[in-house]
């Protein structure tokens, strides 16, 4: 499995003054999903620099999954969407789209939510809420997806032979 990643965007969280279990929650469903894969970590406050500085080092390192926590609201400070949208090359806002559609049946202030999706380089970022339940649900609702994009993403073909 690629190099996965779950990066927390938190004032609070990144100050101490908050605990994140956002972030670890989305961290334990990436390793529960793929067993024995490395999840790295990163935990930056609601600021551009910060989340553009990070995003940049991880896709220079060449992670093939991003996950952003946090920042995606209609908050003064919530900038991660963005951040991330002038980061990338090309959008693919079917995954945003699915998590809004999944999460708005129980949840409908999902709908409010700005998160985007896309690719830098071969790197695929999604922003998640920062809710521990709704960075949860909103992973589950893209979860089926993810083997196929990443394979796709990595130079597979994506189809069975």
């Amino acid at each position: 499995m690629p190099g996965l990643a779950v990066v927390t965007v938190s004032d609070r969280c990144s100050a101490g003054k908050q605990v994140d279990t956002a972030g670890p929650a989305v961290v334990r469903l990436l390793e529960q999903t793929w067993p024995g894969t490395s999840v790295g970590r990163g935990l930056v406050p609601d600021s551009e620099e910060a989340i553009a500085t990070l995003l940049h080092e991880l896709c220079h390192q060449k992670y093939a999954l991003i996950l952003t926590v946090g920042g995606t609201g209609l908050g003064p400070r919530d900038v991660t969407p963005d951040v991330t949208r002038r980061m990338l090359d090309r959008e693919a806002p079917g995954l945003a789209e699915a998590i809004r559609a999944t999460c708005a049946q129980k949840f409908p202030h999902a709908w409010l939510g700005r998160g985007v999706a896309g690719l830098r380089g071969r790197t695929l970022i999604v922003n998640l809420p920062g809710s521990e339940r709704g960075a949860v649900e909103s992973l589950e609702a893209i979860l089926p997806l993810l083997p196929h994009a990443l394979e796709v993403i990595g130079g597979g073909s994506g189809h069975p032979v």
